[in-house]
């Protein structure tokens, strides 16, 4: 655990510091390097195999491009996303586990045809609303939705915990849960 912390902490104070008034400028500042980033997934997801660490890494590599904390992987929004996506196997419909506007935690869910969706995938397709919003005016263009990226990216969130699961129609459903969930009305992501 200490080793985790000290290595994190090093990587941290070598990222160069930004105001909280604005977005970090990716361009000018260099962001880790996606081998750095798997790295530190890889000690911040303890007793991961296969697709957790490849939910972890996604979505740390989003992070780093903002220059935002690493997630940590956290075994309880597991088991809870495990839960929510046994839940979606008979139906694989696409809908949130808890009811509109009642979150508890944050939570971005996917729904692929066919079973070969990857966690790459989900995350990608979260990440991709990236074009979407501006940072300007934390607005998101009409008519598209920009809430999944924001929940990657927000500056608080801290632990991650997903789920894959083929459901009996053979398509898949994918979830993850964040903790302290993000996307409050009137607040920036980073």
């Amino acid at each position: 655990m200490k080793t985790v912390l000290l290595i994190l902490l090093i990587t941290l104070a070598t990222i160069p510091s930004r105001t909280l008034a604005e977005p970090a400028n990716v361009t000018a500042e260099k962001r880790p390097d996606n081998a750095t980033v798997y790295k530190i997934s890889k000690q911040l997801c303890w007793n991961c195999i296969g697709e957790a660490i490849q939910f972890l890494y996604y979505h740390n590599l989003v992070r780093a491009a903002k220059l935002e904390f690493p997630l940590m992987w956290d075994t309880k929004l597991e088991n809870y996303a495990k839960w929510w996506a046994g839940q979606r196997r008979e139906d694989c419909q696409l809908m949130h586990s808890f009811p509109e506007g009642d979150f508890k935690l944050g939570e971005n869910i996917y729904w692929g045809s066919g079973s070969t969706w990857t966690p790459m995938d989900a995350v990608g397709a979260w990440a991709g609303e990236e074009k979407y919003y501006t940072y300007k005016t934390n607005s998101c263009e009409e008519g598209q939705m920009c809430g999944h990226y924001t929940q990657i990216v927000w500056k608080n969130t801290r632990r991650i915990g997903c789920a894959r699961v083929i459901c009996d129609s053979g398509d898949v459903f994918m979830t993850c849960n964040y903790y302290p969930p993000g996307n409050y009305i009137g607040e920036k992501p980073y």
